[in-house]
């Protein structure tokens, strides 16, 4: 059976971002409920993925009504993983009401997760989640990126990670993205592109592509890497008081609406 264009195009977006040529669909149809969605994460939705890098896919499924209304409590994440053609796969899915309730935090990753153009799977639950997203948007979410630069520039700071190094630059120049035009950016050669990104950006991105656990050694003289660091948090801190962006997230009640629609409704759509 041909596919649909839909299903062509994003099986030509999945391989320019260098996914292989693996039967992810086999891998998201393996749930015991209704997926809503699955979008590819890690490191090739920010564009520095190795040639051995896992393949990351994150998403949300619906747990039956029956499953909430009784004594016992459901698990509400599912990890599914795997291997393909020596690939290690990783499928991790909240149920919608988690996934909801997380969108209403400031937490960039599932905003991240839900906004990914690799998608997978997709529902028209999907489609209305994303419709409500710039409405999640807030001064806050600079907190997560903030903090997850500073996570990820200790691990580089005792490890000497490439790995580490291109995650606290990436979260910094999406932290300041966001603040600055209310637009969630995660792919680093994107950002790398806009002014004031660190220039030597591609060397490190092409670095990670020969090795996924390579070091940082020798690409950039470690004085240079921590003032830029500590610039671009600078300029995080400078785009959050200055950000447009309101201090609560909106569209509570509509995301509700759709929760207790898609519950009720009792499938994916």
């Amino acid at each position: 059976m041909p596919e649909t264009p839909a299903a062509a195009d994003r099986a030509a977006v999945l391989a320019a971002a260098g996914l292989p040529p693996l039967d992810l669909g086999a891998l998201v149809a393996g749930g015991p409920d209704p997926l809503l969605f699955a979008t590819v994460s890690g490191a090739h939705l920010y564009g520095f993925p190795s040639r051995d890098s896992d393949v990351d896919l994150r998403g949300a499924h619906l747990l039956p009504a029956a499953a909430l209304v009784g004594l016992h409590e459901p698990a509400e994440t599912r990890t599914l993983m795997g291997e393909q053609d020596g690939v290690e796969t990783d499928l991790v899915t909240h149920d919608l009401r988690k996934f909801a309730r997380l969108l209403l935090r400031r937490n960039g990753y599932v905003l991240e997760q839900l906004l990914s153009p690799l998608v997978v799977h997709t529902t028209p639950v999907h489609q209305e989640l994303i419709a409500l997203a710039p409405g999640f948007l807030t001064s806050h979410h600079a907190h997560h990126y903030r903090g997850f630069a500073g996570t990820q520039w200790r691990l580089f700071e005792r490890t000497g990670g490439l790995k580490p190094l291109l995650y606290t630059l990436r979260v910094l120049l999406t932290g300041i993205h966001l603040m600055a035009t209310g637009r969630l950016e995660a792919h680093l050669p994107t950002l790398a592109a806009e002014p004031g990104a660190p220039a030597y950006l591609p060397e490190l991105i092409a670095a990670k592509e020969a090795a996924e656990h390579g070091p940082a050694h020798g690409l950039v003289a470690p004085e240079r890497l921590l003032a830029d660091v500590v610039a671009l948090h600078a300029r995080l801190d400078a785009a959050q008081a200055a950000t447009a962006l309101p201090d609560a997230p909106a569209g509570r009640d509509a995301l509700h609406d759709l929760v207790v629609r898609a519950r009720l409704g009792g499938a994916a759509g």
